[in-house]
């Protein structure tokens, strides 16, 4: 019983935080972008640079996931407080995408153009941040750091889930960079808008559950209701 506890929770821990970065990331949608900064670039030296960017944002999400908090704590932000403003922030991300998925795409163009006029290594500044793991993929990660339970146990499958989620977004940044431009030709435009339509409506979803939690623990500190 103890051990599917576990990995129910480490099971739950991961599809949250999975899904969550997967959304606002969108691996294919940066594949598209990824593809056009290097296309002078061998395929070869397109792997190469997708590993590194791919390393790059594991580094970011790990680093948002676990001590994120702990810095916003030390300004005296409480957890409700960052998981409700957190919350909005992935919802109006979400909500954003979802209503103008091109307005977000040409933004993301123009900065690939001004990466385009970096002549050495791209593969932290510009490519890993911000266009692939820039604000919004840190203020989630953040915020769902920031759900992490009190007890041992719990926070021990909390912990696996969310890095394994960052573990699997990182391999979904190689997969998708590595193969940006067979991609590019399997999906075409079309193609790459539906998925990122789907990808900004489960953000949302997301969002709004964070920023719920945040405000149910806000009210049951302040006094109200029972404890969850």
């Amino acid at each position: 019983m103890f051990v599917t506890d576990w990995l129910l929770a480490m099971t739950q821990a991961f599809l949250l935080a999975g899904s969550a970065l997967f959304s606002i990331i969108n691996p294919m949608g940066g594949a598209l972008i990824f593809t056009q900064i290097t296309a002078e670039r061998s395929h070869a030296e397109r792997v190469a640079l997708a590993r590194k960017i791919a390393i790059y944002a594991e580094a970011v999400m790990l680093a948002s996931l676990w001590l994120g908090s702990y810095v916003l704590a030390f300004f005296g932000v409480t957890l409700p407080a960052l998981r409700i403003a957190g919350g909005l922030v992935v919802a109006v991300n979400g909500w954003r995408l979802l209503m103008a998925p091109e307005h977000h795409e040409q933004r993301k163009q123009s900065e690939a153009e001004d990466a385009k006029d970096i002549p050495d290594d791209v593969a932290f500044f510009p490519l890993t941040m911000p266009l692939t793991t820039g604000p919004g993929t840190i203020a989630v990660a953040i915020a769902i750091g920031a759900a992490r339970p009190p007890e041992t146990v719990a926070l021990t499958a909390f912990g696996v889930g969310i890095s394994l989620a960052a573990v699997a977004n990182a391999v979904a940044i190689w997969l998708a960079y590595s193969w940006g431009d067979w991609i590019t030709n399997l999906l075409g435009p079309s193609g790459v808008r539906i998925i990122g339509r789907l990808a900004a409506f489960l953000l949302l979803c997301v969002g709004v559950q964070i920023a719920l939690t945040g405000s149910l623990d806000a009210l049951h500190a302040a006094g109200f209701g029972h404890a969850r």
